[in-house]
């Protein structure tokens, strides 16, 4: 097993041996629990697609939130013949949350983007938040919900209701000037990172709202870009144990929102 799989404090932004950090143009977290049927096939579309396109000054980093299956394993081949990509361990399971801050705090480069593993916005879509970012956003998230003729989603009914039902209640709650809160594809600069995840707390599903409502209150431009999304198979999120934990969530954030020391 490498000697990078391993937990990592915060803060340690070590890069793969042959990827200076100076020269990367931009860091890809993945927060991964259990997923050795559903990553190898985004891992490899990841590297297809950033070969070429970044000319091998990239960084992949999975943070394994303290799998039990047979991703580790699976993770130590890939590394072996993979120098971009970084693994990071949770040795305890602490949420999908908690991943993404592990990573992204030990990204590095001038663009951080976090995705989910199993691909529902296809990784060629971060060219849409890159130019978000070139038109001078801070933060760039993909969303399902703006509309554009040009992107197409997949989307369970039920679902679509029930994510749209979300967003508006957070909305509200949270004061957020976005449509959808929830994608898992959103993009920040180096600088924005630095802003807000040091300050962020949340180690579940809720750590995307967290992290807007951060970005509105340090005044960071964010923009929402619409793209293309489709609904993957084996989602382990039970809506209705899902649905018990938002409206606790929420008002704990409202509560929060009031008391943040943002350094303004």
């Amino acid at each position: 097993m490498p000697d990078d799989y391993r937990n990592k404090e915060p803060g340690d932004r070590t890069q793969p041996v042959g990827t200076p950090a100076a020269q990367l143009a931009l860091s890809l977290v993945i927060p991964a629990w259990n997923e050795s049927r559903r990553i190898p096939a985004y891992l490899e579309s990841v590297r297809g697609h950033f070969d070429p396109e970044f000319d091998g000054r990239y960084a992949v980093i999975v943070v394994d939130d303290g799998s039990t299956d047979e991703m580790p394993d699976m993770l130590a081949d890939l590394r072996s013949s993979w120098p971009q990509l970084r693994v990071m361990r949770h040795e305890a399971n602490r949420g999908k949350g908690a991943a993404i801050r592990t990573g992204m705090l030990a990204a590095a480069g001038p663009l951080m983007l976090f995705a989910d593993a199993d691909g529902a916005t296809p990784i060629e879509e971060e060219r849409r938040l890159r130019r978000a970012i070139e038109a001078g956003a801070d933060v760039a998230i993909a969303s399902r919900l703006v509309p554009d003729p040009r992107v197409t989603r997949r989307r369970t009914r039920l679902r679509a209701l029930l994510g749209r039902a979300f967003a508006s209640t957070a909305r509200h709650v949270l004061r957020l000037q976005v449509l959808d809160t929830q994608c898992g594809f959103k993009m920040f600069t180096s600088a924005a990172r630095d802003r807000v995840f040091p300050l962020a707390r949340e180690d579940g599903f809720l750590l995307d709202l967290e992290l807007l409502m951060l970005a509105q209150l340090t005044k960071l431009a964010v923009a929402e870009v619409p793209v293309n999304w489709a609904e993957r198979a084996g989602s382990r999120m039970s809506i209705a144990t899902e649905l018990r934990r938002i409206a606790g969530g929420l008002w704990r954030l409202r509560r929060r929102q009031s008391t943040i020391d943002v350094g303004r």
